[in-house]
């Protein structure tokens, strides 16, 4: 006899749902609307003695939640480094749910091991990394640090004959990280997370390209002559998308001993585009590297890849044998080289999305990324009222807003730079995030949406010149 599956109301309300939250991206505001008192009357509700059906828990979530979810995924969210989610990568990440599979080891979920056997060698390939590095799939850049670190921290304590593994740091030598001092404040959890302490990080300043300069970086490795030393160098750093000079650095660090780890939360994706691939010139010379997947690639978060040359030291760093663990030596186990045991699929989604493009696809969506990038700082900078700070070279750059009030102080620009901003989201037709950079406020225009065209771009220049049209008409 045929039964209905318990699981397809709820799954078609979801569907439903989520079709009318992508189709109406174009139509609806960027930024969140319902306020925090209003998303806290809706859902917190008294948690009943008796459940519900799952298809109106589906439907009542959804009209809790009205009003409240940011349009990250649509092309006129230019906030922060998000992106969107590829159609495929979206469906995939759906299957990955309906599968269920814990991906730490064969055993638990086979065809999602061999996915990731696969999707980190098309990954290597496509960002122009040894071949034979290892890699984990995390939830992040922030967990991508923390493996490439815990590597590091294995391989320099290791050469000096300590075992960090089993002896823990108590009394270990010190490790120091090395940096140009705009480097992201993921490293510093990083380094807490991993029991080296903030302190450990030194910001070297950078020069006016927001590049570490050679010259710098030595003396700073004279310095710490016969301590373990981490450097971290930048493939696009937050702010201007900054890339260091790696094939000087590199070597430089090398002969000093230093482990080289490079940042390339996003700005590692330029060597899978001809155009832009110059920009990471002798990158695959470092020993560690980590990005994003939900960020250019355009997968659902979370999802974020760690890579590292010394694959012994990663093992090291990661691994865990024990009698319940099935262990498979024919096959990659994932929970040899990933800092968590139980764990989603995370590299269906990521499989999805490279499947869906291809390398020209990537290529061709950093490309437009980066376009729409330039036409919208360019675009926004034109308008009276407005500074240029930085002109993009890949897909970040800023501007700002100085009060145009007689006698207006530094504090009186950023002030209003911010005022903007806040009145560009109230306008619901795009989402730009800010930032202090080099004692400024300035709006950071980020564009990392597969979605992303020219239509979303003029859209969102008319929205600024609206903004300081009103404020001008105001004060007349």
């Amino acid at each position: 006899m045929h039964t209905t599956s318990p699981f397809r109301p709820a799954l078609e309300g979801a569907l439903r749902h989520a079709l009318a939250h992508l189709d109406h991206l174009e139509r609806q505001p960027v930024g969140a609307r319902a306020s925090l008192d209003t998303l806290r009357a809706r859902l917190s509700k008294p948690l009943g003695d008796g459940g519900m059906p799952a298809a109106q828990v589906i439907d009542e979530l959804a009209a809790d939640t009205a009003g409240g979810i940011n349009g990250s995924a649509g092309g006129r969210f230019f906030g922060w480094v998000i992106g969107g989610a590829l159609p495929a990568a979206l469906a995939a990440d759906w299957l990955t749910s309906a599968w269920d599979q814990n991906a730490a080891t064969y055993a638990c979920a086979p065809a999602v091991t061999v996915i990731e056997e696969v999707c980190g060698a098309w990954l290597k390939e496509l960002l122009g990394l040894p071949r034979d590095a290892s890699f984990a799939i995390t939830s992040g850049c922030q967990m991508a640090h923390a493996t490439a670190l815990a590597a590091a921290r294995n391989a320099l304590l290791a050469r000096r004959g300590w075992d960090v593994e089993r002896d823990g740091l108590c009394g270990a030598p010190p490790i120091r990280i090395l940096s140009g001092d705009q480097f992201h404040g993921s490293i510093t959890r990083a380094a807490r997370l991993l029991g080296l302490g903030t302190g450990a990080v030194t910001g070297l300043p950078v020069n006016q390209a927001g590049q570490l300069d050679a010259a710098t970086l030595e003396q700073a490795l004279a310095d710490s002559a016969g301590t373990a030393i981490i450097v971290l160098l930048q493939a696009g750093d937050l702010n201007i998308g900054a890339y260091d000079r790696f094939a000087d650095l590199i070597p430089l660090a090398h002969r000093y001993g230093a482990w080289v780890h490079v940042d390339g939360a996003f700005g590692l994706w330029a060597n899978a585009s001809a155009r832009y691939r110059h920009l990471l010139a002798g990158v695959a010379q470092a020993d560690s590297w980590a990005t994003d997947g939900h960020k250019w690639l355009n997968v659902p978060y979370d999802s974020g890849f760690a890579f590292i040359a010394d694959a012994a030291a990663q093992r090291r760093a990661m691994s865990y044998e024990a009698s319940y663990v099935a262990h498979n030596d024919q096959v990659r186990e994932p929970a040899d080289w990933n800092p968590e045991w139980s764990r989603r699929g995370r590299g269906v989604a990521a499989y999805a999305a490279l499947r869906e493009l291809g390398r020209d696809g990537v290529d061709a969506m950093i490309e437009r990324c980066c376009a729409a990038a330039h036409a919208l700082v360019t675009g926004i900078a034109a308008l009276p009222g407005v500074e240029l700070v930085w002109e993009p070279q890949v897909n970040q750059g800023l501007v700002r807003f100085p009060d145009p009030a007689p006698g207006a102080t530094q504090s009186d620009h950023d002030r209003w730079t911010d005022e903007v901003t806040s009145a560009v989201l109230a306008s619901g037709e795009a989402l730009f995030s800010n930032t202090s950079w080099r004692g400024k406020r300035c709006m950071r225009v980020s564009v990392c949406n597969w979605q992303t065209g020219n239509a979303d771009v003029a859209r969102a220049v008319a929205a600024v010149a609206q903004v300081l049209r009103a404020h001008e008409n105001a004060g007349k």
